[in-house]
């Protein structure tokens, strides 16, 4: 039913549906607000009998503070969540794996677009809700986020629950220098390919190959991975033109903070014309082949850019080979800065 405008659910909607819909909520809530609930929560603690409980945090955070740089804090039962299998089916989210990763060696997965909350990325690598341990037998998968997330009070003990370490340097060295099976997830266009969370598929991946040195200086195999569908569930409501001064304002933002300011819009728990839960889009994870690289500490410009691009043409093949079946056959792959 439509009224002024606006798209109303229906009464009745199954069980299941609902379950989904508040695991989504629950999700999305989380990503969102937790971080800044729980340092005001903490804050106002200050100034009650509970005073002893922000104090001794502040004790544990500071101790505490480079562990997203050490190999995080992974607990497998609250990857395996039942809430994560809810949030799967919403979509739904699949996986599909084209080749094998062998555990004898060491991975850094190119993941692909970011889009607003890189919902794929989350039941692929983050939870256990498809199962990737089993897919991929003898890998342990770290996905990297946003340094910013893990300094936020209380939100990183839970991002960390998940298994999610920061993107910086040291993180990535603690992790490859763990051994063959060791694998990590890079969201290699990171918060400046929010900017485009749109139809069509344009990748922040020209310029970008410091993930590339890395795999090189380490000897990890390179492999290229696409969320089909990933920039389908969310619309931006307003996408400033390059050289506005809102486009500026929030590019200087996101350089700064590394949070990309941006509106967009879903759908309500009531309604399907706005709100912030995302719409029921299936989102497709397609995994790639490995593409090897030979270990050097020092590599050359010349080698970092030879295997770039041999990585841009095996994502180009992986997306042109896939597309048709998961509803983008008339899209085309471009890489921007």
């Amino acid at each position: 039913m439509e009224v002024l405008g606006v798209q109303l659910a229906p009464l009745h909607v199954p069980l299941e549906r609902r379950l989904q819909t508040l695991a989504v909520l629950f999700h999305v809530s989380t990503f969102l607000f937790m971080g800044l609930a729980s340092t005001i929560l903490l804050f106002m603690l200050l100034f009650t009998s509970l005073s002893w409980l922000s104090l001794l945090y502040a004790v544990w955070y500071v101790y505490d503070w480079d562990r997203s740089s050490r190999g995080g804090r992974r607990y497998q039962w609250v990857r395996h969540w039942t809430l994560w299998r809810w949030v799967r089916d919403y979509f739904p989210v699949r996986l599909v794996k084209t080749a094998e990763l062998d555990p004898r060696y060491k991975y850094i997965l190119g993941a692909h677009p970011h889009g607003i909350m890189g919902i794929g990325f989350l039941c692929s690598f983050v939870t256990e809700s498809l199962d990737f341990s089993k897919v991929f037998p003898g890998i342990q998968l770290h996905l990297l986020s946003l340094k910013l997330l893990h300094q936020l009070p209380l939100y990183r003990e839970y991002v960390m629950s998940l298994g999610l370490c920061d993107v910086s340097k040291e993180s990535i060295a603690y992790l490859m220098k763990q051994g063959p099976g060791t694998a990590t997830a890079i969201v290699v266009g990171g918060a400046k390919e929010v900017f485009h969370t749109q139809p069509g598929t344009n990748l922040v991946l020209k310029t970008e190959k410091g993930f590339v040195k890395i795999a090189i200086q380490y000897g990890a195999h390179l492999v290229p991975t696409f969320a089909f569908g990933e920039n389908d569930i969310y619309r931006l409501v307003h996408n400033s033109q390059p050289g506005s001064w809102t486009h500026r304002l929030q590019r200087l933002f996101q350089v700064k903070s590394g949070y990309a300011p941006v509106l967009f819009n879903g759908r309500g728990i009531f309604n399907y014309t706005f709100g912030i839960l995302p719409h029921r889009k299936p989102i497709t994870v397609v995994v790639g082949s490995p593409i090897p690289t030979v270990q050097n500490d020092d590599p050359s410009q010349e080698e970092i850019d030879t295997a770039h691009r041999r990585y841009l043409d095996e994502l180009r093949m992986l997306f042109d080979t896939h597309k048709k079946l998961y509803g983008k056959g008339e899209d085309k792959l471009e890489f921007v800065d």
